[in-house]
């Protein structure tokens, strides 16, 4: 069986000359997803939380919607293929694309799509979004062993609901999703955290999960923004120690000030 991180041995040079160190890295895997017994394509992914992976993928590719539907998911000896049965027959998409990224997903979603879960009523102070980073930080735990890995949580504002981690940030959406169908749960949290760049594929998965504001470490796509905002979503990037940018629906954050546009802190025009 396979795991989340690998042990390596590499030459540093530095100053002091050079040293022979031993250290882990991030395991990056292939891994076959099997539908009815059918092979539909290979992951490449980090290979933890692999039954989450595969449910949650047929999940946020709206090829199933509860966790009634899953009669079996059985991941192979080497850790290598994911066997996932369903109580029904389904139809393997015709075309699957390439997503964007570092470990890039695939999706069979030609064009964008809106969201199957309408996004619940709900608010949230600044503060407490820069609270939950700080969080994301300290659930990283192959992060600490390895560097060069992904994290996302689902929360509810208050606490965190599930959590995964992955060499492909569209993965961890996906593991995510997995996590609570597993439990017998329809995936909906208010609120994704992630240490990855928001593409418009991260941000249907986030819509999947029912997201009503998504919160990235990094940037987001034009597209993503686009997508955020036509479906009222929050989405916020850079959210670091104090601060954030916040692209999209800004009015759902608590205690915020409006702002006119051209005017700097103080009120007064810009030169």
């Amino acid at each position: 069986m396979l795991s989340g991180d690998t042990p390596v041995q590499y030459h540093r040079y530095s100053p002091q000359g050079w040293q022979v160190m031993d250290a882990r890295v991030i395991t990056e895997a292939s891994v076959s997803l099997t539908v009815n017994g059918q092979e539909w394509l290979s992951f490449s992914c980090t290979p933890t939380q692999l039954e989450a992976l595969a449910v949650g993928f047929l999940f946020n590719e709206d090829l199933i919607r509860n966790p009634a539907e899953v009669a079996d998911v059985r991941v192979c000896e080497r850790g290598d293929n994911v066997d996932v049965w369903l109580h029904h027959s389904i139809e393997k998409p015709k075309q699957w694309r390439r997503t964007s990224g570092c470990g890039g997903g695939i999706t069979g979603v030609l064009q964008p799509r809106s969201a199957s879960v309408t996004p619940s009523p709900f608010s949230i102070s600044p503060d407490r979004i820069l609270a939950g980073m700080e969080l994301l930080f300290s659930a990283q735990e192959i992060y600490r062993q390895t560097r060069g890995i992904h994290c996302s949580v689902l929360s509810d504002g208050d606490r965190v609901i599930a959590q995964a981690e992955d060499i492909g940030r569209h993965n961890t959406l996906d593991k995510l999703a997995g996590l609570l169908l597993l439990q017998g749960i329809i995936p909906s949290a208010p609120l994704v955290l992630t240490t990855g760049r928001i593409s418009s594929e991260m941000m249907q998965k986030s819509l999947r999960l029912g997201a009503s504001v998504v919160v990235s470490r990094t940037a987001a796509s034009s597209q993503a923004i686009a997508l955020a905002e036509a479906a009222g979503v929050t989405l916020a990037g850079y959210a670091r120690r104090n601060q954030m940018f916040v692209y999209t629906h800004p009015e759902r954050l608590q205690d915020m000030e409006p702002v006119t546009p051209g005017l700097a802190n103080n009120g007064h025009s810009r030169r």
